[in-house]
């Protein structure tokens, strides 16, 4: 590996682990999301900070809520849960607002769940099953997003 490879690669590394918190994000903004016949109230984390972050350190989740992450322009996904007590699922959405793929979460992973599909510009992190408890599948539509992250 060429040295100036390697150091980009450590840089990255270490401003990632320089930018986790020694505590929680503060509450985010929140939105109602509209998803099958249910109502979701969602923190979102449309910066690249809040995105990091997410919902680290949190001890709690209540339900029907969630955090819901925005990017600038579609793409793969990959979420770990570094620093995350709590069990969570997460929905990954493309730019139309249908669910394309729910992945189940376990705390304290640090292996990604990886999208399959790379048209993704949303992330939906909710507790644990609440996609399933709710009938809410692939293919179902999310109501009320907001645009793309402008980054």
């Amino acid at each position: 590996m060429p040295i100036t490879r390697l150091l980009a690669v450590l840089l990255c590394a270490v401003a990632t682990v320089a930018a986790e918190p020694d505590a929680p994000q503060p509450p985010l903004p929140t939105l109602q999301l509209r998803i099958g016949d249910t109502t979701l109230t969602a923190e979102v984390a449309d910066e690249t900070a809040e995105r990091i972050v997410g919902l680290m350190g949190r001890t709690e989740l209540a339900e029907n809520h969630g955090m819901l992450f925005v990017f600038s322009q579609p793409q793969p996904m990959s979420f770990w849960m570094r620093n995350t007590s709590l069990p969570l699922s997460i929905a990954y959405i493309n730019a139309a607002g249908v669910i394309r793929e729910i992945h189940d979460l376990q705390p304290f992973a640090e292996t990604g769940a990886r999208s399959a599909l790379p048209d993704l510009l949303y992330a939906l992190e909710t507790p644990q099953g609440w996609f399933r408890k709710n009938k809410i599948f692939p293919g179902t539509r999310v109501q009320g997003l907001p645009g793309a992250a402008k980054e």
